[in-house]
């Protein structure tokens, strides 16, 4: 159920209930943090396993301090720097916020969406809120309310348009004095370090994550999706198939195999591309396709996130 009644997504959240959340980077499945209950319903609701944390999303660096036992140095450098905006910080939590929302670990991921209508919800909140992605566990993530609701019909979305990121936030950590990157996202690694300077880099995919988005397999659709640098070899590999291509900024080849093609970036823009992946795939979702072939986009700023995303996407 679509809307733009902020009082009634008000209303919802104080009664304990899940509503869909527009931000800049995807929509979020959110709840109060602080309602035990309703944090449970986001994992039955997604189908999302109880090991895999939710991000917290605050109004203000004053309300994400509140939650934390400390702020690095580091970590207030990229506040300042990138909040609002598609930067989740992982810092050690206090005890108002549950394990369940942690997975039972000792940090809490935090950040504050650069989306006004997620920023006036919050701000007419008593509370933060827990908002993965509104999507059910290893499905195409949403950029608009249309996505949301044919998801979840059930559940109110907030509609604010569609997502300008496109991509879910990056992940950062703390080691000492040292910033860890762990998950790619929005804002890219080059980003970063012209805030902070050098950074580590650990974002391998696992089949148990301890982070949101790092499972081998996500963001995928219901068919098979192959990711190459060659697209029109690869399916010269296929036989009888009803296949779409999803490629960079242009087709380079019009084929009669081809059942759809499309394409993420004429100008070449990777934030172009960005926004529109999750839109293209969730397009060629719904055509009934057996095969979805998308060309690798050069390995560097946002593109390492796309590729990170397709990885995911095309893990059986």
């Amino acid at each position: 159920m679509i809307t733009t009644d902020i009082t009634l997504i008000r209303e919802r959240l104080n009664q304990g209930e899940l509503i869909g959340l527009p931000t800049e980077t995807v929509y979020g499945l959110a709840a109060n943090v602080f309602n035990s209950k309703a944090v449970a319903n986001i994992f039955t609701t997604k189908q999302r396993p109880t090991t895999n944390p939710l991000i917290v999303h605050v109004a203000s660096i004053s309300q994400a301090r509140a939650l934390v036992k400390r702020f690095p140095e580091k970590a207030n450098l990229l506040a300042k720097q990138f909040w609002p905006g598609p930067l989740t910080l992982i810092l050690p939590k206090n005890q108002s916020v549950s394990h369940a929302v942690t997975a039972n670990q000792e940090n809490v991921a935090i950040r504050i969406p650069n989306h006004p209508a997620a920023i006036n919800l919050l701000n007419q909140l008593d509370f933060p809120l827990v908002a993965p992605s509104a999507n059910p566990f290893n499905r195409i993530s949403p950029t608009t309310a249309a996505h949301v609701d044919a998801y979840f019909p059930s559940i109110y979305t907030l509609d604010g348009g569609a997502c300008q990121s496109g991509v879910e936030s990056t992940i950062v950590g703390f080691e000492g004095d040292e910033v860890v990157l762990l998950r790619h996202g929005a804002i890219s690694i080059e980003s970063i370090e012209d805030c902070v300077g050098r950074i580590l880099n650990r974002t391998a995919a696992t089949e148990h994550a301890s982070l949101p988005g790092q499972h081998k397999k996500h963001y995928a659709p219901s068919c098979e999706l192959i990711v190459t640098y060659e697209p029109l070899f690869m399916l010269s590999t296929v036989k009888q198939k009803k296949v779409g291509i999803l490629w960079y900024t242009s087709v380079q080849i019009e084929s009669i195999h081809v059942d759809v093609n499309l394409v993420l970036a004429p100008t070449g823009d990777l934030a172009e591309a960005a926004k529109n992946l999750f839109a293209a795939l969730h397009t060629m979702d719904q055509m009934g396709l057996d095969l979805i072939i998308v060309e690798r986009l050069p390995a560097y700023g946002l593109g390492i996130t796309i590729n990170d995303r397709l990885d995911r996407a095309a893990t059986k």
